[in-house]
């Protein structure tokens, strides 16, 4: 398959100009453009521009609410963060600029998005936390695709949790994992291009392990770890839609077509400044760090993440055929 190179910024301006076609303000649509283009850099394309098509096509029926404009509202430490239906990016972005100052002020934060959509990729919500000294952690759910330990109809999202800690000098430990042995999307683009999927990555409808994209998008993701992934999976529901008074995992409607209502998803993100707790904290993760990297082998969590996002620092790789998808879309009449 023949591909296009694009910088960062064609890559961002073609994403951005088709979410204005389809009725989205450009200060609201630069975010989602800029989350895409970076999940592309990181190696992550399930969670890049093939996003682009589904955005816009929700956007003109009315599941997405494209000028929707983030709401915030504090008490005490918690922020409270409408998304308005609309894309989840802006609604994180403006939770984030509360959240620093609150925990500079009380040691912790706690932002609620509730209303919103996909959370992309989670470590992008965590990380610019911890460059500015900030430990993060962040929940989201998403529509059912896991059933309960034991069960056999979905009930839990995938459910991605992801967790940022700064170090003394250079790039901060980066987690980022969901709460299905892979997720969805990566089963979404193997259901596109009509490739099978590995054993042990899904269920089919009636529960039966499944290398077909198609039954696996119609079946079940397996959960990681088996039971403890499920029982964090639900743990992730209460944490996000429970709180916020968003829809859990089976209430919510696909993020993969344009039917239906929106999807109201909720996201939870937690700060802290170790500032605030028992001096030393610095030297004491670095010793952990240093721990790990010492064994032969072994490596920190997100390291190849940031390698990947470096090499395409200056360019990325799209196929033609979305390239010329992502340009029509661009094109087009605005909704």
């Amino acid at each position: 398959m023949s591909s296009v190179t694009l910088t960062p910024s064609q890559a961002e301006d073609l994403a951005l100009n088709a979410f204005v076609a389809a009725g989205m303000a450009a200060e609201l649509a630069r975010p989602a453009a800029q989350a895409l283009v970076q999940a592309e850099q990181e190696g992550l394309p399930s969670h890049g521009l093939a996003r682009v098509a589904f955005y816009a096509a929700q956007m003109r029926s009315g599941k997405i609410v494209p000028d929707a404009r983030p709401q915030v509202a504090r008490d005490g430490a918690v922020i409270r963060v409408d998304a308005g239906f609309g894309l989840a990016f802006a609604a994180i972005e403006a939770g984030a600029a509360a959240a620093r100052d609150v925990a500079r002020d009380l040691g912790v934060a706690l932002v609620s998005v509730t209303h919103s959509h996909h959370f992309g990729v989670a470590g992008q919500a965590v990380e610019p936390f911890a460059r500015d000294g900030l430990i993060a952690l962040a929940l989201a759910n998403s529509p059912a695709a896991m059933a309960p330990w034991g069960g056999n109809r979905a009930l839990y999202g995938t459910n991605p949790v992801a967790f940022a800690c700064p170090r003394a000098s250079g790039d901060p430990l980066l987690i980022d994992l969901s709460l299905s042995h892979v997720a969805r999307g990566k089963v979404m683009l193997a259901q596109k291009s009509g490739q099978p999927i590995p054993q042990g990555w899904a269920l089919d409808a009636q529960g039966n392990p499944t290398t077909d994209a198609d039954a696996a998008m119609a079946g079940t993701m397996v959960p990681a770890g088996g039971a403890k992934g499920a029982a964090l999976a639900l743990m992730v529901e209460l944490l996000t839609a429970g709180l916020a008074g968003a829809h859990f995992g089976w209430q919510a409607s696909s993020l993969f077509d344009d039917k239906g209502p929106p999807p109201d998803l909720a996201h939870f993100i937690l700060v802290l400044d170790p500032a605030r707790f028992a001096p030393g904290f610095a030297d004491r993760a670095e010793a952990m760090f240093t721990a790990i990297e010492a064994q032969e082998g072994a490596r920190l969590p997100g390291a190849r993440r940031l390698s990947e996002r470096a090499a395409r620092a200056e360019n990325i790789q799209i196929s033609d055929t979305l390239h010329d998808q992502l340009t029509g879309l661009a094109n087009a009449t605005r909704t």
